[in-house]
């Protein structure tokens, strides 16, 4: 839940953030419309999202999952930034058709993806490859 939280977070307040403030883009030529206070909104989205799921369970170091949470937040946006530059060296708009007006299943879960990973190794390194959940999340 803490992953979805920070990712769905910092997508959420990133669009809404850019939409808001605008100013300069943050990578122009790979994804024209993401703004760098998106990125910034959604980083601190991110961050609140996953210390207030973080708060609620009661569980884990609230400083060590707000760390943990920038991080999930700037991977989240860089594995979207890295599935939009795949799309545009393929010359490709959208990366499938099941999902009508989103752009394909991957423009709906490449910062997942790419943050779940991170967490996985941010776990492994805290705790064990075997349960590294533990590592952030005592039992």
């Amino acid at each position: 839940l803490f992953l979805f939280a920070v990712v769905w977070a910092t997508d959420i307040s990133a669009f809404f953030v850019g939409r808001a403030v605008g100013g300069p883009k943050l990578a122009p030529s790979i994804s024209p419309g993401k703004t760098q206070s998106g990125a910034l909104g959604g980083a601190v989205g991110g961050v609140v999202a996953g210390l207030l799921l973080a708060a609620a369970a009661g569980g884990g170091n609230l400083a060590v999952l707000g760390v943990v949470a920038l991080v999930l937040s700037l991977v989240s946006q860089a594995g979207d930034l890295f599935e939009s530059w795949v799309k545009r060296r393929h010359n490709r708009k959208d990366s499938g058709t099941l999902i009508p007006g989103h752009g394909g299943v991957m423009d709906r879960v490449d910062g997942l993806v790419a943050a779940a990973f991170a967490l996985y190794v941010i776990g492994w390194i805290s705790a064990t490859a075997d349960h590294p959940a533990q590592g952030l999340f005592p039992a």
